[in-house]
């Protein structure tokens, strides 16, 4: 115990002494040093990107995002109109989700797609691997589960990820065997 003590003893000396002599030694703060270590972001800044405020049927803000996000720019129109379609420019909308002008859940209207999420209303098989084992977005992007594409941006490039594989093939209703053919004639 006694060695054990003087161990600690002389490593506390040492510690102390080495740091004293180190200050001392110091170089003098000048304004430039402080300057420097002066966050990036400033309140007064006139060049930070505003939030965007979302509101049903409006997606004025979407070209910028989607540019940011890597969409191509000739897809942009036909993204409009999808996510006009899917969710009514809502990021936080899931499939049978009411929502008022301004984009507030306001009750469910259905029950039998809550796994389609945000503004490109993505479904549970393009990220849940429980339901799919292949689920793209899941190995792609590492987006496992719903709440993570309740974010525009994140949707966003979720989408792109499902863009790249098939076009818009995913938001086609004649790819998931639903529309047919009319056979009734025209006079």
């Amino acid at each position: 115990m006694r060695i054990l003590s003087a161990i600690m003893a002389t490593v506390a000396t040492l510690t102390m002494s080495l740091g004293i002599a180190h200050a001392a030694y110091a170089p003098d703060v000048t304004r430039s040093d402080v300057e420097a270590l002066q966050p990036l972001w400033q309140p007064d800044r006139l060049d930070l990107p505003k939030p965007i405020r979302f509101r049903h049927g409006d997606v004025s803000w979407l070209p910028s995002l989607a540019k940011q996000a890597g969409w191509p720019d000739d897809a942009i129109p036909k993204l409009s109109e999808l996510i006009l379609r899917e969710s009514g420019g809502c990021p936080n909308r899931r499939g049978g989700d009411k929502v008022d002008e301004d984009c507030n859940i306001t009750g469910v209207s259905e029950w039998n797609h809550r796994s389609d999420t945000g503004l490109l209303q993505i479904n549970g098989v393009n990220y849940d691997t429980k339901r799919n084992k292949w689920a793209a977005i899941c190995h792609e992007l590492n987006i496992c589960t719903q709440a993570p594409l309740l974010d525009a941006y994140t949707n966003l490039q979720a989408g792109l990820v499902l863009y790249r594989i098939s076009g818009f093939g995913p938001w086609d209703p004649c790819t998931w065997r639903v529309c047919k053919a009319s056979t009734t004639s025209m006079p």
